[in-house]
């Protein structure tokens, strides 16, 4: 079960004044329900940068969404984006993860395959540049806005110049009973991970948020015991791993509650900011 995030517990917690790190996914997490970040962010971005903590995204978001939503604060910060497969700082890689083009060529088939049984699935496969798509739908294309407004509509998303970093599939139905089974035989060699109620995002078994935070700390010389997590679904499992301090958002996913060590307020009352002013002592809500 995980810890209480009360004022009392984090008060008495050793080693409570040593983050060095704070990573947060966005979407259910920091993020309200309208996928909007809270008017505190700014400020407590600037009080983080002043005692030297690092301030982490780390979303299955593309690179271009996030470094756009952080524009006013992104210098030094660093990107975790595309569920951990593309890392960057200051517009500079810090690590990648792409995956072998014939595999997007089989996940695309697989998606030809569910759209002619009459699932309503489409696929974004997700470059460094770019996302490309072959749906043209407006409802489609309204989905994939909200996470890549990097985004192309091509003929044959296979024949694209880009390194890939995964293909995101979004199912206008829930995705954990549909999509997700389809993909179930690229499980033995791949990440296969349901990300939202509508999205399953296929990438290199090598790559998700947990594995791209430990390489950060191992560069930055940062531990676990100097990191604090926030997430709230399926993706966000592996990086609560790397955290004394993982967070559970009140409103997540059953597993990530039970995977995290400590539990936030839900996302819908600022708790990642609550949560992280009572830990650092920041004057966000006096």
């Amino acid at each position: 079960m995980p810890y209480s995030a009360s004022p009392e517990s984090v008060r008495t917690a050793s080693g409570a004044t040593d983050i060095r790190l704070i990573v947060t996914d966005m979407d259910g997490t920091l993020l309200d329900d309208d996928k909007q970040p809270p008017a505190e962010l700014w400020t407590a971005l600037e009080l983080l940068r002043e005692r030297g903590v690092l301030f982490s995204p780390a979303s299955g978001r593309q690179y271009a969404t996030l470094a756009r939503e952080f524009s006013g604060a992104a210098d030094g910060m660093v990107f975790i984006a595309e569920n951990g497969t593309y890392v960057v700082r200051d517009g500079v890689e810090l690590s990648s993860d792409p995956l072998d083009k014939a595999v997007v060529a089989e996940v695309l088939e697989t998606v030809r395959r569910l759209n002619a049984d009459g699932v309503d699935v489409g696929a974004v496969v997700c470059g460094k540049r770019s996302a490309y798509v072959e749906r043209a739908d407006e409802p489609f294309l309204a989905e994939v806005r909200q996470y890549y407004v990097e985004n192309r509509v091509v003929a044959d998303a296979r024949a694209v110049e880009d390194d890939i970093l995964k293909v995101a599939l979004f199912d206008f139905g829930p995705a954990e009973r549909t999509t997700a089974p389809a993909l179930a035989p690229f499980a033995a060699t791949h990440q296969v991970v349901v990300s939202g109620e509508h999205w399953v995002d296929l990438m290199n078994s090598t790559a998700n948020k947990g594995a791209a935070i430990r390489r950060l700390q191992r560069e930055l010389g940062i531990t676990p015991a100097q990191t604090m997590v926030f997430g709230d679904y399926l993706n966000d499992l592996e990086m609560l791993d790397t955290a004394d301090w993982s967070y559970a958002m009140a409103n997540a996913h059953p597993e990530v509650v039970h995977r995290a060590r400590h539990l936030a307020p839900a996302n819908t009352d600022n708790g990642v900011l609550r949560t992280i002013a009572r830990v650092l002592g920041l004057p966000l809500f006096t």
